[in-house]
């Protein structure tokens, strides 16, 4: 089932969310796995907005908003500049 993931003013279209509290600097932090699909189309304007690294998350279906950065940030594919192009991210967001 897929959701709407708000990272900053970007609604992405998630395919699979992962939720987890993990012990990190001695406290308990909110971390989201977010698995999503990028396209030629969108490419700039996901990467543009990941480089930020400082991030509002807003995940409505679950009642969850966090202040948040990235913790690990990989990609099926790395040319989406090519016309026609789908990869697939996994996004690890860490609570601040």
């Amino acid at each position: 089932m897929d959701s709407i993931v708000w990272i900053n003013d970007l609604a992405l279209k998630v395919e699979k969310i992962d939720y987890k509290v993990v012990e990190k600097h001695g406290r308990g932090l909110q971390q989201l796995e977010l698995v999503f699909k990028v396209n030629h189309e969108i490419y700039h304007d996901v990467t543009t907005e990941l480089y930020k690294n400082n991030f509002q998350v807003k995940v409505p279906h679950m009642e969850l908003e966090i202040e948040a950065e990235i913790e690990n940030y990989y990609t099926s594919i790395t040319n989406l500049y090519e016309k026609n192009s789908i990869g697939e991210f996994t996004l690890v967001l860490l609570e601040k």
